[in-house]
Order: C-alpha cells, then sequence, then structure tokens
C-alpha cells in the first residue's frame, strides 16, 4: 500500500461487506465460468434484467466446453433482448480459445486472461479477483465514480491521465487478503450507496474518509465534459412478401447481418440508412438491391419505432414490399431465408426488429380475422 488510508478503507469497505451484502445467483459460486458469463452480462446492463438471462444461460451451457460446442446462432438467440451483441460473440469465440489454448479452464492471470475475446483490462480483474483471489484492480463507471468522490479528483475521469491516475488508485486500495470480496464490495457501493444523484452518504462506510462528502463536491464528481448532442438517422426496413401480397401464411425474407459490425449475427428486415436527398422508398429499393441484388416494390407502411444506440438514435422506418425479380446474393449480408411468422421463433433479433415481428403478428392476426369473419356460412 502507497498511503496509511488505503488499509482502513480496506477494513471498512470488508466490514460493510460482511454485515449484509446481495446474494446474487453468481455471487453463489467461484466458478471462474459462471463468474466470467455474469461480469459479461453486467457490462451495461441492470442486474435485475441479467439475473433471468444468467440463469437459463447457466441451465444451457454450464460449462466452457458446452458453449464452446453451441452453435453463434444459439448463443445470439439464447442472448436476444440483452443487447450489446458483440458481448455474446466474444464469450462464444473466447469459449473456443479456453478449449483449445487452455486445456478449457479458464487463465488464472490477468495478462492471460486479457488475451481471450471481449476480456479487457476490468473483466480480467473481475475474473481473476473473485475466482482466483488475485489482488488485482478493476475500474468500472461505479469504480470511478467512487474514487473520484473518495478523493475529490478535479480532473475529467475521460481523459487518458486521469483514467491512468484512478487506476493507480484503485491498485493501491487492493487488500493482499480477500481481494475478490474486496472488489465485488466496491462494485455494491456505487450500485447502492455511492450512486450518481443522490449519493446515501449518510449510511456510506467510507463516508468519514470521503473529501468530496467532507467539502460538499459529492454532485460534481466525477468531472466529465459535457455531452454532446446525439445525432439521429432515418432507417428503412422491408418486409418483402415473395408472393408479393402481405398475407398470414405467406413467406417473407429476412436476412443475418455481417458477423462483425454492429448487430452482427443477427438476423432483420433488411434495409439501411436515408441518405439525404432520397425519398423512403428509393432507399429501400436501393438499399436491397446493394445488400441482395433484388429488385422490389415498396408497399405500406407497417410501423415506425424509435431507438437509441450508445452513441446515435434512430427512426426505423418498416414498409410491407412485394419481391419483383433477382436471385438473392449475399453483398451486404451474412446469409438470407425465406420464413413465415410461425418459423421466427428460431432466429435472433435485435429489439427494432422484434417490434417489426410484433407489428406484423397483429396486422396478420387482424387480416385473418377479417377473412374469417367475411367468409360466407357453411349449410
Amino acid at each position: 500500500m502507497k498511503s496509511r488510508q488505503l488499509p482502513a478503507i480496506s477494513i471498512a469497505l470488508l466490514a460493510w461487506w460482511d454485515a449484509g451484502h446481495a446474494y446474487w445467483p453468481w455471487r453463489r459460486t467461484r466458478d471462474a465460468y459462471a463468474i466470467w458469463v455474469a461480469e459479461v452480462m453486467l457490462q451495461q446492463t441492470q442486474i435485475a434484467t441479467v439475473i433471468p438471462y444468467y440463469e437459463r444461460w447457466m441451465a444451457r451451457w454450464p460449462t466452457v466446453a458446452a458453449l464452446a460446442d453451441a452453435s453463434l446462432d444459439d448463443v445470439l438467440k439464447m442472448w436476444e433482448g440483452l443487447g450489446y451483441y458483440s458481448r455474446a460473440r466474444n464469450l462464444h469465440a473466447a469459449a473456443s480459445v479456453i478449449m483449445s489454448d487452455f486445456n478449457g479452464r479458464l487463465p488464472h492471470t490477468v495478462a492471460e486472461l486479457r488475451k481471450l475475446p471481449g476480456i479487457g483490462r476490468y473483466t480480467a480483474g473481475a475474473i481473476a479477483s473473485i475466482a482466483f483471489n488475485v489482488p488485482t484492480p478493476i475500474l468500472d463507471g461505479n469504480i470511478t465514480r467512487i474514487l473520484s468522490r473518495l478523493h475529490d479528483i478535479t480532473d475529467d475521469v475521460t481523459q487518458p491521465a486521469t483514467h491512468t491516475r484512478l487506476w493507480q488508485l484503485a491498485e493501491e486500495s487492493v487488500p493482499a487478503n480477500r481481494p475478490g470480496d474486496y472488489n465485488e464490495a466496491l462494485m455494491e457501493l456505487g450500485q447502492r450507496i455511492c450512486v450518481p444523484k443522490t449519493p446515501h452518504c449518510h449510511i456510506c462506510p467510507l463516508a468519514a474518509r470521503c473529501q468530496a462528502r467532507q467539502r460538499g463536491t459529492q454532485l460534481e464528481r466525477p468531472v466529465r465534459p459535457p455531452r454532446k448532442r446525439t445525432p439521429h438517422y432515418d432507417v428503412v426496413a422491408a418486409v418483402i412478401w415473395r408472393d408479393g401480397v402481405p398475407s398470414p401464411d405467406g413467406r417473407f425474407l429476412i436476412a443475418q447481418r455481417p458477423l462483425d459490425g454492429l448487430l452482427g449475427g443477427l438476423w432483420e428486415f433488411p434495409g439501411g440508412k436515408v441518405e439525404p436527398g432520397e425519398i423512403m422508398s428509393e432507399t429501400l429499393c436501393r438499399e436491397i438491391r446493394e445488400e441482395l441484388t433484388l429488385a422490389i416494390e415498396p408497399g405500406a407502411p407497417l410501423i415506425a419505432i424509435d431507438h437509441a444506440y450508445t452513441h446515435f438514435r434512430i427512426t426505423l422506418h418498416a414498409f410491407h414490399a412485394a419481391y419483383i425479380e433477382g436471385e438473392a446474393q449475399h453483398l451486404g449480408v451474412a446469409d438470407h431465408a425465406w420464413v413465415t411468422l410461425d418459423d421466427l421463433d428460431r432466429y435472433a433479433f435485435a429489439a427494432t426488429d422484434r417490434k417489426i415481428i410484433a407489428a406484423l403478428q397483429s396486422e396478420m392476426a387482424q387480416l385473418s380475422d377479417e377473412t374469417i369473419s367475411g367468409a360466407s356460412p357453411v349449410d
């Protein structure tokens, strides 16, 4: 330790942890694989959302070997709804590396863990400390906030020099004994006590040692630059009917996104971004021609969906369309399939496309009801 104060911080935080902490499913094990899965799922996702996904995942693939044997389509389908799908692709890819290079066991050191796809410094530190009792630091958004308040850091935490300083502070505070418990206590402190807008300083185990609390600057830490305006794009997608006419039993086209891009490996209703000067029907025809070499005739609108990604927002406009001609080629997609509504459960879709599916199911159910009610009675 580089400061006399830090052992006291570790002692206070571990005492708070021992007095009562949340008992999430992944805290009932020291299995490195289970801890790894949980840590990846918890990135940018709330705990309440993660729990059912984690439990289903571990029931389906309880070991690294089981995950390595799974198909990527099955993995993405299991992940459907969690977002940030590169996490799932990296888990699957890393499982194969662990089987081939590490005899089916996660490596114990931070350096080796970081060689695996999708494992950065934070995740490697979490796995090493929790599963293998390695005294190594972790630093995420919650811990950045804690350390910024604890040391009343006035510098912009997004700057490299400040980020390096925060890692140093995190490293100095990790105790040689129980580093996993200490790191988990830090995580929980950020989730429950040292929250962004209304920190519960009166019950914080580190309140007496928090410089920001003493100076009244808690709400000003951490320091970040003003947020930039989030760009917005109009995007179009087509439900392309093979026989040209929407029908409850009809077949329509879905496409698989390239594996190396945004939402890679997921299935979608094909389309793309509306370029300046284009009308939406022109965009649909251009995108389908460029991605699949198919000619279509855009039809009636189906639904408009507003959705926010990390760095931009979109309004997705979905339309019915009729297939005109052409043999599908995979120029801008990984694969394609002609499917019915009943087939869709086999494929993994992003949130926006699941909303298109819901609108399509509702419209086709209404069309089916109208067909039945309009039929002549049978004698």
